[in-house]
């Protein structure tokens, strides 16, 4: 999985990297492959990195529930 995202990612920063050139250039597709670029990263690329860096439940570590919020208020009571 990590090598499908670099792979993936690699492929993002070619993509916009030909966007830019064209833009530069002048072309008149420039604008159309700029926003492909982007449906990519928003449609493809990032789902498949939120679903790769959440599917073991690292997350829930950072989720604040009422057990950790009190037990943060007693520390913060104790100093």
């Amino acid at each position: 999985m990590k090598l499908a995202l670099k792979i993936l990612f690699i492929i993002f920063l070619v993509w916009v990297s030909v966007g830019f050139y064209l833009i530069n250039t002048g072309h008149e597709k420039a604008q159309i492959v700029m926003g492909l670029s982007v449906l990519y990263l928003s449609f493809i690329f990032m789902p498949i990195f939120i679903y790769h860096r959440y599917k073991d439940g690292k997350y829930k570590k950072y989720i604040l529930d009422d057990e950790k919020l009190r037990k943060a208020f007693k520390q913060q009571g104790k100093k």
